[in-house]
């Protein structure tokens, strides 16, 4: 198949381009600087411009652009995240829209935080709503609506509600390694937060699985089985390093103080269900935290 990939160059992206390839898919990569690749293609979201060579007999979409969160939130970086995400999503479906282009699918990253940034020991499925009102939770809402925009051009769409992944080289794997490694490992705020996670490597084969799979519809948490508490996942972390976990947590004040409103994904966390995909036959790699640590510590 023919696929477009935005964010095809970051994290998540380049890892599932090189994935699709070797499955003999033709992948095309739209970001803002033209690379040597062939199939490289430019988009201006601010100019609302776009190279519309990148959706010649195109079969589907893979739309992984996005602004990291992992920021300080002041207005300003808001606006970015929300035009990383939603403009960048209007501007591919305004083009498929003038092209006359039909996909045969469209796939979105979307946040596990779109049920809410909280604390509780509730299990989340796709079928719950919002639960508790914040920005993650409008910006994942938005994200998800101007994907479902896309029913008129697309046989079907998927939303993918994405934990925090787990990679050696990027994402927020690293700078918890280092900290372990310094040994001042511990909790964080009260340690009771869930942590929804989940291996990249997993990641990339669920949306792979989206591309092949034309039964798959609709909204999925992207969350491996064994969440963690903050603090049963920094001892797991420390324990694997052969590093000290520190007893005392780090105070959430502090957080609060240094990061702001964006503190609210460190300092809270309930737990997401993945048992829709499960159902659907997806399995796991690394369903387990010590098989997924193990594997990036390796």
């Amino acid at each position: 198949m023919n696929i477009l990939i935005t964010g095809g160059t970051g994290l998540i992206g380049s890892a599932l381009v090189k994935k699709l390839r070797a499955e003999k898919h033709e992948v095309r990569v739209v970001s803002r600087n033209k690379t040597s690749d062939k199939n490289s293609f430019v988009w201006n979201i601010e100019k609302n411009e776009i190279d519309e060579k990148a959706f010649e007999n195109l079969d589907g979409i893979i739309h992984l652009a996005g602004a990291s969160i992992g920021e300080n939130w002041t207005e300003d970086y808001k606006k970015i995240l929300y035009s990383s995400r939603i403009d960048s999503a209007n501007l591919l479906l305004k083009t498929c829209k003038n092209l006359n282009t039909k996909l045969n699918f469209f796939i979105s990253a979307s946040g596990v935080n779109y049920y809410g940034t909280f604390t509780s020991d509730q299990i989340l499925t796709e079928n719950d709503g919002i639960i508790h009102q914040d920005f993650l939770a409008k910006l994942s809402e938005d994200w998800e609506n101007a994907a479902y925009e896309f029913s008129n051009v697309a046989d079907r769409i998927v939303c993918v509600r994405t934990a925090m992944v787990l990679a050696k080289n990027g994402g927020s794997f690293p700078m918890l390694k280092k900290v372990v490694d310094f040994n001042i490992g511990s909790a964080v705020g009260s340690g009771k937060q869930w942590m929804n996670w989940i291996h990249i490597d997993d990641l990339v084969n669920m949306y792979a699985y989206f591309v092949e799979n034309s039964a798959a519809n609709g909204n999925y948490n992207a969350v491996a089985d064994e969440i963690e508490t903050n603090k049963a996942f920094m001892r797991t972390l420390a324990k694997k390093s052969n590093k000290f976990f520190l007893p005392i947590a780090a105070p959430g004040f502090v957080l609060k103080i240094v990061f702001g409103e964006m503190s609210s994904i460190i300092l809270e966390g309930t737990r997401a269900s993945n048992e829709k995909i499960k159902s659907e036959g997806f399995k796991f790699r690394f369903p387990k935290l010590e098989s997924a640590l193990q594997e990036l510590l390796k």
